[in-house]
């Protein structure tokens, strides 16, 4: 039977929100066409394509992403550079609801995206950034050059590529056809949304598109086992947290906009840690309760919201991370959580500090590139084949796989850093961690999901994110006890599996 949440469903099932629809002239007549917002890495300063094309292809707003183009914050400014860099993301999806709001306008005069909506927007980012300037100066050297960040253009999808080189090989040479399918593979009806939905736009018209799946029967075994040298710590620790039965969701995204409602534009299940909102503190965290079987491990696990995309509405159909910010359909609640902590290849691991911050993945990967993204789709029963940049179609009886691998090497120093990354890393090919950094537990979190067969689902995503897999990401802050934390290095270190 299908799982979902149990939190009350809305009775405006089947609303249709199209607030990224705008209508442009173009070609020979109306042409409807999707505006998004996008925090891409494009030229700063470039100038923007001529708005009058938007109507023949889909096109988003490219803006350089700022935190990219920023020296190390100082922690005295932390707090305030945060919070900016939260407001410039929802600058953006204000943008795109602009373009919505005045679609009949622009229809009638194109210029006005140029004039109402992208100019505003260079102009509310680069007050953004002279206030972090402003930030980092009173305790640093002040940063210069931050204005060319500003910059945002109109971009056409065929002008950023949509794959953009996120293929990662994961379907070369598998013999597929365009789009990632093998038709010898595919039973009849398998591309068929059977959602009621436009299988080349998704809910809302902000994808996810049908190239965007793929049947997990057609993708080759890929899935490689780490080999462990002796003296390898070959342990694990799993602590039950639940599935989110209890329906905790919220919009916020402590560790990268704290202080700010909504930060994360998009939905996420949260287990363990039930204080977790936009403004929790160690303490609160420290004081919170949990949804743990093992009350010593109060740590936060999160990440983005699944939903079917079936026409049915949530009771966020109308707020900040659901309705308002492209996010719709019903919010699955997943039918299994493991939370597993694992050991090094090479070596011994070290317990983590309370309250590390970890995140793995990345939300804008659509349009940053692949370079931090971290996604893992596959179903059960195929657990040998990963894919990257694509959701699954798993055949009847299997379901929807989501796994993520955190980082497993930190600093030693630091729990959080300014990009929320670099005090922390992967171990390298051959195991061990990179110089200056040790080993610790890493997490291995695997979300199971029923959903019917067929490309009705889609995680939630900031809105220029387009809804794409490869922007599958997860949350962690470490808030177990001193002494759990303890039995589970020991564990792991003792080559024992506890929970």
């Amino acid at each position: 039977m299908r799982r979902t949440s149990r939190k009350k469903r809305s009775t405006l099932a089947n609303r249709a929100i199209a607030a990224s629809a705008a209508l442009i002239l173009g070609g020979g007549g109306l042409v409807a066409v999707n505006v998004y917002a996008s925090a891409g890495e494009g030229p700063s300063g470039s100038p923007p394509t001529r708005t009058q094309n938007a109507g023949r292809q889909l096109s988003t707003i490219d803006c350089p992403e700022a935190v990219n183009g920023l020296p190390e914050v100082p922690d005295p400014a932390r707090g305030e550079v945060d919070r900016e860099l939260a407001a410039m993301d929802t600058q953006i999806t204000d943008a795109y609801r602009q373009f919505a709001d005045r679609k009949e306008q622009i229809v009638r005069d194109p210029g006005l995206a140029e004039n109402a909506v992208l100019g505003p927007l260079r102009g509310k980012r680069a007050a953004s950034l002279d206030r972090i300037g402003i930030a980092i100066g009173r305790v640093a050297e002040r940063p210069q050059g931050l204005e060319s960040l500003a910059g945002c253009s109109l971009r056409a999808d065929d002008d950023q590529g949509q794959d953009q080189g996120q293929d990662q090989g994961q379907n070369a040479g598998q013999g597929q056809e365009p789009g990632g399918q093998d038709p010898g593979d595919q039973e009849p009806g398998d591309q068929d949304p059977g959602q009621g939905e436009d299988p080349g736009q998704g809910r809302g018209g902000n994808g996810p598109e049908a190239a965007d799946f793929v049947d997990i029967r057609s993708v080759r075994p890929d899935a490689d086992r780490p080999r462990k040298r002796r003296g390898a710590s070959r342990g694990s620790f799993t602590t039950d947290c639940g599935r989110n039965e209890n329906g905790k969701f919220n919009p916020d995204n402590v560790i990268v906009a704290p202080g700010v409602s909504n930060g994360a534009h998009h939905m996420h299940d949260y287990v363990g840690n039930q204080a977790n909102d936009a403004f929790a503190s160690d303490d609160d965290l420290a004081d919170g309760a949990t949804t743990c079987r093992n009350q010593g491990d109060r740590s936060t696990y999160y990440w983005p919201v699944l939903r079917l995309q079936n026409g049915q509405d949530e009771d966020d159909v109308d707020a900040d991370g659901g309705g308002r910010d492209q996010n719709v359909g019903e919010i699955q609640t997943p039918s299994r959580v493991t939370l597993k902590f694992v050991g090094s290849p090479v070596g011994r691991v070290t317990a983590m500090p309370r309250f590390l911050r970890i995140i793995t993945g990345d939300a804008k990967a659509f349009t940053n590139g692949d370079a931090n993204a971290n996604a893992s789709w596959s179903c059960t029963g195929f657990e040998d084949r990963q894919l990257k940049d694509k959701y699954p179609i798993c055949p009847e009886g299997s379901q929807v796989v989501r796994t993520f691998a955190f980082q497993n090497c930190w600093d030693g120093e630091n729990t959080d850093s300014a990009n929320h990354r670099t005090h922390v890393a992967f171990a390298q090919d051959d195991g061990r961690c990179p110089s200056g950094f040790r080993a610790v537990p890493q997490l291995v979190q695997r979300i199971v999901y029923d959903v019917p067969p067929g490309p009705g689902f889609a995680v939630d995503s900031f809105p220029e994110q387009l809804h794409k897999p490869i922007t599958d990401h997860g949350d962690f802050i470490n808030v177990f006890d001193e002494r759990l934390m303890r039995n589970m290095v020991r564990c792991i270190n003792d080559g024992r599996r506890c929970r």
